[in-house]
């Protein structure tokens, strides 16, 4: 009868209870074997359980690109949840984000069993900044991408938008490549670097208030000066045959992981 009764139990249970599926999401068959090898150098769990990640969130991320994060986050949360990718906008003048966003919308469509519930948001600073319905996400996420909303001009506009799609209370988890020490802004636009000081003070005059730091994604060989600025390491090794046993020896770069959470809950 015990037993009867827990079964019955179980499938009363609303979907915020339901355990996250790690196994899936890490070892599933949406993981591409590339993105897969680089876990060791990006501790997607490690990660996303320091950022405070649990059942029945809302999270979105921001700046997915082609969906490395995707293939992780979109099986944790379906079902369980609701996921929104911020992706770029149709109406980009640039050939480069509109050919990001439909190769990213073809990886969804090639999967529709598992990403069928995402949410699609495009993100165009000014002119298109909503991310999520204003005030509905737990937690905002966005994976080395403070260098690119630097050169585009939109780093402030993207915080902003950042904390208007949370709630109060809601975590914003950041990981991004951290510069060795001082450098100027042009600097940190060309190589990928930025130093930690420049993006908390960047989280905090947006609102955010800084809740912790992680070295979970630290990387003691890599000095952040190379040729090619953070591109010299892999996975993209942009300086080719040169060089290029060196920076597979350093791997991915050293990276800052901040927690930030929006005041108010």
């Amino acid at each position: 009868m015990k037993s009867v009764i827990a079964l019955a139990l179980a499938l009363l249970v609303s979907p915020g209870a339901l355990a996250l599926d790690w196994k899936t999401a890490l070892d599933g068959a949406q993981r591409d074997e590339a993105n897969k090898s680089r876990d060791v150098a990006r501790h997607p769990r490690e990660t996303l359980e320091f950022f405070g990640l649990s059942e029945g969130m809302t999270v979105v991320e921001v700046s997915p690109g082609g969906g490395w994060y995707t293939e992780v986050l979109a099986p944790l949360v379906r079902g369980n949840g609701r996921y929104y990718a911020a992706h770029h906008s149709l109406n980009a003048p640039g050939g480069y984000a509109r050919n990001s966003l439909g190769k990213y919308l073809q990886k969804l469509a090639a999967d529709p069993e598992l990403y069928g519930e995402v949410v699609i948001t495009q993100l165009m600073p000014p002119q298109q900044v909503e991310l999520a319905p204003a005030g509905t996400a737990d937690m905002v996420v966005a994976f080395r991408n403070v260098h690119s909303w630097m050169r585009a001009d939109a780093l402030d506009s993207i915080l902003g938008a950042i904390h208007t799609a949370l709630k109060p209370g809601g975590v914003f988890g950041l990981v991004q490549h951290r510069a060795a020490g001082d450098i100027t802004t042009e600097q940190m636009k060309k190589s990928g670097y930025v130093p930690t000081d420049v993006v908390i003070e960047a989280a905090r005059s947006a609102g955010f208030e800084l809740a912790a730091q992680s070295e979970i994604n630290a990387n003691p060989k890599d000095t952040a000066n190379h040729p090619n600025g953070v591109w010299s390491l892999p996975p993209a090794l942009r300086g080719g045959d040169v060089d290029k046993d060196r920076f597979m020896a350093i791997g991915e770069s050293d990276r800052m992981t901040l927690k930030f959470v929006k005041p108010g809950a």
